[in-house]
This record gives C-alpha cells, structure tokens and sequence, in this order.
C-alpha cells in the first residue's frame, strides 16, 4: 500500500464516524462497498469473515473495524481504520453530551432522539440484510438462514429474550450445521 492509500482508508472511516448513528455496524454497507466494490482491498469472503470473527470474539462491536483495517493493511491499518472510525464520533459524543445535560427538556433534543430511531433501524436492518446475502446465495443455507432471520425477529419482537442469547443461539446452530 502507499501512503496516499493509507489517507484514504483513515479519511474514508473518518467520514464514516459521524454517520455510524447507532454504532459502527450500521455503516458496514458503505464500508462493504469502499473495501470490496471500489478498492478491491478485500474479497467478499474476507470481508465477511472478518466481521463475523469480530462479532464472536469478546469484547466491543466496533472491534470488526480493526480486523477490516488489520486486513486491509496489517497493523497500521487497524490503527488508521479505528482511528479514523473512533476519533469523529468521541469528540461529537463528549461535546454533546455536556450539551444534552444541561438540555435535558429542550424540545429539539427530544425530537432528535425521536428521530433517529427508525434511522438507527433501518440502517441495523441493511446491515443484516448485506450479512445475510452470501448465505442467502448458496442453497444449502437459504432455507435456514431465512428461517433463522425469521426466528431472530420474532423473539425480538415478542419476547424480552436478550439478543445475545439469540447470537449464541445462532452460533450454536451455526457449528451444527443446521443453518
């Protein structure tokens, strides 16, 4: 890689930061389309091999960014991918907080909050959709995996089961083979 590469890849998930409303994973898409589609810095597999090992392993969600920065260029590019993905959103994070404090009632803060949750889903929902795909193609996983989307959002939506029990639970399945 150059050093006009390592710039894009640190600004591309600077630019990402203020977007990730409702965390890091929601902007998988686009850094799905800037990774695989456009750089060719990853495949489709690696991609969503990284992903799916850094949802598994302990610890926070946003670490799938430095294993896509690892990836993409070692470790300076995890470095410069979550630099870049961390700094924006920590700096907006801290200044609006002190703000909503000392705001708690303000009409436009409660609107905003309002707001943003059917953002938040809806980007959560093209997050899992892009996941999903790879299974969805291959024959052999179709049917589970519909029927494991299936399942994940009728507990969701009708029980108070936490959702890592139903990401435990689709492991399980998962190492089984039975999706």
């Amino acid at each position: 890689m150059t050093w006009a590469d390592y710039l894009s890849l640190f600004l591309h998930f600077l630019v990402l930061s203020p977007m990730s409303i409702g965390g890091a994973i929601t902007t998988v898409p686009e850094m799905h389309r800037f990774l695989v589609d456009q750089t060719h810095w990853l495949t489709e597999t690696e991609f969503t091999t990284s992903i799916a090992l850094a949802q598994a392993a302990p610890g926070p969600n946003i670490l799938f960014v430095a294993v896509l920065g690892w990836n993409v260029a070692g470790l300076s590019g995890a470095m410069l991918a979550m630099g870049g993905i961390m700094l924006p959103s920590t700096l907006l994070t801290l200044t609006a907080t002190r703000w909503a404090r000392a705001n708690r009632e303000h009409i436009a803060l409660r609107s905003f909050s309002a707001g943003m949750m059917p953002l938040t889903l809806g980007l959560i929902i093209a997050t899992g959709w892009l996941l999903a795909l790879p299974f969805l193609r291959v024959d052999e996983h179709r049917w589970g995996t519909l029927a494991l989307i299936a399942v994940t959002v009728l507990l969701t939506l009708k029980t108070r089961l936490g959702l890592v029990w139903m990401v435990a639970g689709g492991g399980v399945l998962g190492a089984l083979g039975l999706v």
